[in-house]
């Protein structure tokens, strides 16, 4: 099985945290996997994307022009992106930054409120381990195990208190996900 998903929002979102976590975790698996990330200069604030495959075979070539899903956590995002889902395929996207919200009838929509529901409870920094558990829920593309073995890779050691608090979170994201 192959699962090709690009992930979008702006910087400091953890889009690009969120997409190596999900790379890893396919390693973790013995998964093929690759990790193409797209930001331009600004760090913060700025667009950001990447794009993750994840497959039991061999991957062509990591650079892709339709999706399996797509995360979108902005209306910019949503502009570009939407367009770029495959019939039938996955969009997600996060309530508090969409303003007009997808439209196409071809594919599966589904809405979760991350953002509100990590500032509700003072958890904004795992806001993309919400939107990761959602994701999970949809599409159980790599194990939550997979996902702990990750973070404890990719989290500098300083951090490694934080990851009870992401699996948290990705429980929260599987709870909360519901079709538009």
């Amino acid at each position: 099985m192959k699962h090709e998903i690009i992930i979008a929002g702006f910087g400091g979102q953890g889009v690009l945290s969120m997409g190596k976590i999900l790379a890893y975790s396919g390693l973790m698996e013995n998964k093929e996997v690759t990790w193409m990330p797209a930001y331009g200069p600004e760090q913060r604030g700025g667009t950001a994307n990447v794009t993750v495959i994840v497959s039991d075979e061999r991957i062509s070539s990591p650079i892709l022009s339709k999706y399996d899903c797509a995360i979108i956590l902005n209306q910019p995002s949503l502009a570009k992106f939407e367009s770029k889902v495959k019939p039938g395929g996955i969009l997600i996207y996060d309530g508090y930054g969409i303003i007009n919200p997808p439209t196409r009838k071809d594919i599966k929509v589904y809405r979760i409120d991350a953002m509100d529901e990590a500032n509700e409870r003072n958890m904004a920094k795992t806001f993309n381990m919400i939107v990761l558990g959602g994701l999970l829920k949809l599409m159980p593309v790599v194990s939550i195990e997979s996902v702990l073995k990750a973070l404890r890779k990719t989290l500098p050691e300083r951090h490694h208190h934080l990851i009870p608090m992401n699996e948290e979170a990705i429980h929260i994201g599987m709870d909360i996900i519901k079709e538009a």
